[in-house]
This record gives C-alpha cells, sequence and structure tokens, in this order.
C-alpha cells in the first residue's frame, strides 16, 4: 500500500508546486503519517519524499526494522544529532535539494527542530541549500478516504470493542467502582489480542455523566442510576471509538425519555448522513433532533469525528464545520444530553460512507441494563 501513497502524495506536492516532503517524527512527535507512507513502527525516524525518491533515516536502534518495514525506502543512517546527519540527507544525490522547496508539517515540528533545520540549511554550500516551507493537512488528507484493507483494519478494531463492552455490560452491577469498570474492559480488550486502548477509557456514573470526558474514580456505581461509557481498541495500528449509556436496574421515565431523544437523534443522522455534505450539515441532523425535544443547549459538542490511525482526525463534524463528507470516510455519530446534577446521555456509531450513506461500522447493544 505504501507505494501507492507515496505516489498520492507526489501528486499533492506537484499540485502544491512543493518539491519534497521532509517528515520530521522523532520520539517525542506523532508517528501516525510516517507509519501510513512507509509502514515503519518505530519509534524514531525521518521521511524525504521527492518526486523521485523516498528516504528513511534512522539510528542504528532501528536499521534492520527499517529495512524490513519500509521496504520502498533506501535507508540513510542518521549517526548523531541531526546536525550531524541532515546536512547529508538534503545534499546527497539523487535526493540533492539545492533550490527545491521542501515541505515540512508545521503541526509536527516543534520549534528546537525547526531551529535546528534552518540551522542546517543557513550553514549549507548555498547551491545545496533547500527553501523551507511550512504546510498543513498534506498526509492527513490522503488519509481520510480510507482504502479496502484500512476498513479491514478499522473494522476489526470495532468488533473486539464492541466484543469488550458486551462482556463488561452483562457482569456490570452496583458496588463497582468506575475504575473497576475501565479496568475489566481493558483486560479484556488485552487479553483478546489488543494492542491497548485508543484512549484512556472514560465513565461517567449517575451525575458525573453530566461531564463529557469524565474520567474513572473511585465512586461506587449505584442501583438506579446511568453510567456512560466511552472506550476504543488499539489494533495494528487503527483505532475504534464506541459510547453507550447503561442503566444499573430498571431505567426510571426521565432517563428513557432522554436516552429516547439522544437515540433518535442518533438514528437520524446515521439515515440521514450522505456523501456531499458538510460537517456542519450533518451535525443538524441530530442536533436539530435534540433542539425540537427541549435540550438543544445540553448538547454542547460537535456530532462526530473521523477515525483511522488516529482516533481523532479528519472529517469533523460540528456547528462550524466546512469538512465536505465524501466516499470511503470513516467517522463517528455521536449525540448526546448532558444535564448538570443528573446525568448524561451519550450514544456512538463509528460508520463509513459507502454508495453515498453511512454503513454502520458499530454493532454493540444499546440501552443496556444491567443487573441490580
Amino acid at each position: 500500500m505504501t507505494k501507492q501513497r507515496i505516489e498520492r502524495l507526489r501528486e499533492k506536492l506537484e499540485e502544491r508546486k512543493l518539491d519534497a516532503l521532509f517528515i520530521a517524527s522523532p520520539e517525542t512527535s506523532s508517528p501516525v503519517n510516517r507509519r501510513y507512507l512507509s509502514g515503519f513502527t518505530g519509534t524514531s525516524a525521518y521521511l524525504l519524499i521527492t518526486r523521485d525518491d523516498a528516504v528513511i533515516a534512522t539510528d542504528f536502534r532501528y536499521y534492520e526494522q527499517a529495512e524490513q518495514q519500509a521496504t520502498d525506502f533506501r535507508l540513510h543512517k542518521a549517526v548523531g544529532g541531526m546536525e550531524k546527519w541532515l546536512p547529508g540527507l538534503f545534499g546527497e544525490s539523487p535526493a540533492a535539494l539545492g533550490g527545491r522547496r521542501v515541505a515540512f508539517e508545521a503541526a509536527h515540528v516543534s520549534y528546537q527542530t525547526h531551529r535546528m533545520m534552518r540551522k542546517v540549511v543557513r550553514e549549507l554550500p548555498e547551491t545545496q541549500r533547500p527553501k523551507l516551507v511550512a504546510t498543513s493537512n498534506l498526509v492527513e488528507g490522503l488519509r481520510t478516504i480510507k482504502e479496502p484493507e484500512e476498513l479491514a483494519a478499522l473494522q476489526a478494531a470495532v468488533d473486539l470493542g464492541d466484543a469488550a463492552f458486551e462482556h463488561v455490560a452483562e457482569r456490570v452491577e452496583p458496588g463497582w467502582t468506575e475504575r473497576q469498570l475501565a479496568w475489566e474492559l481493558e483486560k479484556y480488550i488485552r487479553e483478546h489480542g489488543g494492542d491497548g486502548l485508543s484512549f484512556d477509557t472514560l465513565v461517567g456514573s449517575g451525575e458525573r455523566g453530566a461531564m463529557p470526558h469524565c474520567f474513572p474514580t473511585d465512586r461506587v456505581l449505584n442501583k438506579g442510576e446511568g453510567v456512560v461509557i466511552d472506550m476504543g481498541v488499539e489494533l495494528d495500528g487503527y483505532m475504534s471509538d464506541l459510547t453507550r449509556t447503561i442503566y444499573l436496574g430498571k431505567p426510571d421515565d426521565r432517563f428513557k425519555r432522554v436516552y429516547d431523544i439522544v437515540l433518535a437523534a442518533q438514528q437520524a443522522a446515521e439515515e440521514l448522513v450522505e456523501e456531499g455534505m458538510t460537517g456542519e450539515q450533518a451535525h443538524l441532523l441530530a442536533h436539530n433532533v435534540i433542539d425540537e425535544a427541549g435540550h438543544g443547549d445540553d448538547f454542547g459538542h460537535g456530532l462526530g469525528h473521523g477515525v483511522g490511525m488516529e482516533v481523532h482526525e479528519a472529517p469533523r463534524l460540528g456547528k462550524t464545520s466546512s469538512d465536505v463528507l465524501a466516499e470511503g470516510m470513516v467517522f463517528t455519530i455521536e449525540p448526546g444530553i448532558y444535564l448538570t446534577g443528573w446525568g448524561g446521555v451519550r450514544i456512538e456509531d463509528m460508520v463509513v460512507l459507502e454508495q453515498g450513506r453511512a454503513r454502520l461500522m458499530s454493532h454493540a447493544p444499546k440501552l443496556t441494563t444491567a443487573a441490580a
């Protein structure tokens, strides 16, 4: 897959009148774009992709790994600090970049790294100096449309998340703590092949469910209250994201009313979202349902976000999003209602746009009631 991705990137470079992209992903920065383009999973490496060359620069720890994983790249041995090996990378043939426009990812390059890159360029002979150009979303734009192999990887992560939720929801009972619930989910995921969590599990029980991002505590779960569970799986480099709201015991009328509003909003969005809509238009599909039920001010976050090698990526579905939804995009649909002093309800699925419409990827049960 990486060869095709490199060619798609080169087309984008041509469109933007750029000659190369330098991806600086040391251990302190996000490696996702580097892995997407090269297949390299180590913790430290740099990529240089020109119109006719592809280079991976890494240190002694990863020479063999880079040669095995990044088969479409030639290896540049990075010995010492960046100031030692970067001049050779920028100046060597066939990647000679004198006078060329070399893009770097502004969102992923620290101030310190940028200073070092500029220093290296200044100290090169004038005929070898590239022009550094800050860019954004070059690779992220490619990642928004998922390839068949990516969809299969995402579905595997979703399926494991569904199974973990169902396993724990069938067993949770009053007396558990929020931390215990979160740990049981993580334990199931790891025992069944997951590489880890796509984010720290969120658990908000009772009135704490009114906080959309509620990290678990030692609070004890009680009979007669709702519990919001937001969880995700990391598997083979891809992520899942799932939210369900359960109830300990028989749901009371207020919980059922709020839950039904959120469920109706989610179903409306899943049924009506379509290719060509903006993220704002998609958001309003659910928001209007909640607003008409009198809870518009209680749904304060966006409808969803893209998911792939990162759990939050493009497109964004929200009040001010101009992102245009396209075939092959994977994103969440997750409306909610949050009432201070009472609690909250959020329901989240992952979907993929196929043949212009949303196809559900998540299949975990909804309105799950736990034993009391």
